[in-house]
């Protein structure tokens, strides 16, 4: 399974040690006191990717986001504060601040029936990555295969930092709701649940036998560390070159898969976004940043739909 898979996921719930290594139990985020979030949102700096969206005489925004983050970069820099600001609606993939999606990937997760039997090897795997970050494997174990890594992928990312709680889409989304602005979902928790699920048992247990060669080995965490590093600096060539370098294209099971977790929601993504600036808003649409990359990226798809769309760069 693809680094990308499990930063996408994570927004709904990054990396290796030896199976040897003494367990390293990496603490979960304390909540910020108002003197550091006041002092975090004074020196905020815009991060991440930023395109202008222009039609029938209205702009809208697209923004491509990260979906675990460092505390210093939860919050919106001056250039993406203002045009949250000069927005009426905020669409973001899911709003976890929204009662009825938060019920529905609630009762998505009690739905999962208990994961089929694994192979014993990928059990012991799996379990000893589980030990890595003093997380009790049986925790997890009833959860399907792709959960199991999600979760573990979580637990790890804290080695470096990268917290799903310091979330980019949820500080968004607390903002919305408290400037009292219209806040959607541009997707289903029922759409994100799919398109997590692999059908073919076969293409599943190579996809997490590549996944676990990679946590142990310690790639995954290595590419992770220089994804987020990328977002946070902004690096618009980079991450379009993200093919080249992510080690996630190299089977035809791992470019299906990308296929299915981009490619094939893209489309939604876009006709959605185009509605909701077609009422007549002015539309600040988030997502995953690399939805804004490859063949059928966002902002290739929505000016396809006629918009002009200018990219916007930060200082740097």
């Amino acid at each position: 399974m693809s680094r990308t898979l499990r930063s996408f996921f994570a927004c709904l719930l990054l990396i290796a040690l030896p199976a040897l290594a003494a367990p390293i139990c990496p603490p979960p985020p304390t909540q910020p006191s108002p003197a550091a979030v006041q002092e975090a949102m004074q020196h905020a700096r815009d991060r991440g990717f930023l395109w202008r969206i222009s039609k029938d005489g209205r702009d809208s925004w697209l923004y491509g986001t990260i979906h675990v983050a460092k505390f210093d970069w939860m919050f919106p820099g001056p250039q993406v504060m203002q045009a949250v600001q000069d927005s009426g609606v905020l669409a973001l993939e899911l709003d976890m601040l929204d009662p009825d999606i938060r019920q529905r990937m609630a009762a998505g997760m009690r739905a999962v029936d208990a994961a089929p039997a694994l192979p014993p090897e990928l059990v012991r795997r799996l379990r000893e990555q589980a030990q890595a970050t003093c997380l009790p494997y049986e925790a997890i174990a009833r959860y399907p295969a792709e959960i199991q890594l999600t979760t573990l992928t979580l637990m790890k990312a804290r080695l470096d930092g990268l917290e799903a709680a310091y979330a980019v889409d949820a500080v968004l989304a607390g903002m919305g709701h408290g400037a009292q602005k219209q806040v959607v979902s541009l997707e289903t928790p029922e759409s994100q649940f799919a398109t997590l699920k692999i059908d073919d048992p076969q293409e599943l247990l190579q996809l997490m036998d590549e996944s676990l060669a990679e946590m142990e080995h310690g790639k995954d965490r290595k590419q992770l560390r220089h994804i987020a590093q990328v977002w946070a600096s902004s690096d618009y060539d980079e991450l379009a070159r993200y093919e080249e370098w992510c080690e996630c294209m190299e089977s035809p099971t791992q470019r299906r898969f990308m296929h299915k977790l981009l490619d094939e929601r893209n489309p939604a993504l876009a006709e959605r976004i185009d509605a909701l600036h077609q009422q007549g808003n002015q539309v600040f649409a988030a997502v995953g940043s690399l939805h804004m990359f490859g063949e059928r990226a966002l902002p290739r798809l929505l000016e396809q739909r006629g918009y002009r769309v200018e990219r916007i760069d930060f200082p740097q």
